[in-house]
């Protein structure tokens, strides 16, 4: 048996996320068996995952765990490392993750030494499946992931049963032993590649829910569009209005219709190419379809853009390159998250780099691609 009291560094603390700060070298799945086969008493009484921990509460855990030597389950009630050496590691405010390189491929919770750490590039490129989520962080309040084209973010017409983002999450989930289904705080088109934050509690559901619709997650995409623009920088503010069809929901640009809702997109050439553009843009508003409707309505479709694309061009471009997908990655996210100022970068993945590789590129100096955040308070 474990024993321990809670001091002033874990009062006001769920009972669960206690066990990770106190225990960090065991894996999700001990902590949360030991739970539900009430092997975890509180004062004397069977402790629950989200229960609060007051100071001086008596946590008696009926389970050895390896990484606590002999001496320290002997029911003595020792001393804790603080919060702040017991947290798990995340990346430092301002600064975007570096990944070492690993020979490995993310496994589906099958590393449990990755909680809390960013993936490496290799990691970035496991295969997919229902036991293959490739995992860009993990933290005790959210995880994101790298979703690859075709991969549907939740379910609904078209996909087959069980085989949605949504539902590789919530399978992870029940692996994990959590007492929350996993849920998307946000979607991406079918097509589009890169990243998703799910929430693991409801109440981080809601803090996300509520960043994202005070536009405090800023999202970035890397974009091969048809053509040269003229201006290496810009904005589209063009409204979308939603419509359905037999063929599937499409978006109309610039309509002047009371339902029409507001989309802003800003965009910046990273290269130009013979014939094409690659540009980093940033959305305002996140509404369905709006990069591929906005660039299409200025004459600059997306490659691979089987909707509103140049379907001439998209099979021109498939013999040639090889592209066989859309080609739009969600690349970054940034937010900030209980003080610190998170940035996660994913790369292009392997498809999209070859496509790239194989581009003539126009030799125009141009200015480093940042953009300024522009935060509503």
């Amino acid at each position: 048996m474990i024993t321990r009291t809670i001091d002033r560094n874990f009062a006001n603390m769920r009972l669960d996320r206690y066990l990770r700060k106190a225990f960090p070298d065991e894996s999700l799945s001990v902590f949360f068996a030991v739970i539900r086969k009430k092997k975890v008493r509180v004062n004397g009484v069977v402790g629950k995952a989200n229960q609060m921990l007051a100071e001086g509460d008596v946590v008696n855990i009926y389970e050895n765990f390896k990484s606590v030597s002999e001496d320290d389950q002997k029911g003595e009630s020792l001393p804790l490392a603080s919060a702040a050496e017991a947290a798990p590691a995340t990346p430092s405010s301002g600064a975007t993750p570096q990944h070492p390189e690993a020979k490995t491929a993310a496994g589906f919770a099958k590393n449990k030494s990755t909680w809390g750490k960013s993936a490496t590039a290799a990691q970035k490129q496991a295969h997919w499946g229902a036991h293959e989520l490739d995992f860009v962080i993990q933290t005790e309040d959210y995880v994101i992931v790298n979703k690859p084209s075709g991969l549907a973010s939740q379910p609904g017409s078209g996909t087959r049963p069980g085989e949605s983002l949504v539902e590789y999450l919530w399978e992870w989930g029940r692996n994990e032993g959590l007492d929350f289904k996993p849920t998307i705080a946000h979607r991406l088109d079918q097509e589009t590649s890169g990243m998703i934050i799910a929430a693991l509690h409801g109440d981080t559901l809601r803090d996300f829910t509520r960043l994202i619709r005070e536009h405090e997650v800023d999202k970035y995409y890397f974009a091969l569009i048809k053509g040269n623009l003229k201006k290496d920088r810009g904005t589209i503010n063009e409204s979308l209005l939603r419509t359905d069809s037999a063929k599937g929901s499409k978006m109309l640009v610039g309509q002047d219709d009371d339902k029409a809702q507001e989309a802003i997109t800003h965009y910046r050439v990273k290269q130009h190419y013979e014939g094409y553009d690659l540009v980093k843009i940033k959305l305002e508003t996140g509404r369905m379809h709006q990069i591929r409707a906005h660039f299409a309505s200025i004459g600059h479709p997306l490659l691979g853009d089987t909707r509103y694309g140049d379907f001439a061009l998209n099979r021109e471009v498939k013999k040639q390159f090889g592209l066989n997908r859309l080609f739009l990655h969600s690349c970054r996210l940034e937010f900030d998250w209980q003080g610190e100022h998170k940035v996660f970068d994913c790369p292009l993945p392997k498809e999209l780099q070859s496509v790239i590789r194989q581009l003539k590129p126009l030799h125009i100096e141009r200015p480093e691609n940042n953009f300024q955040r522009s935060r509503r308070r």
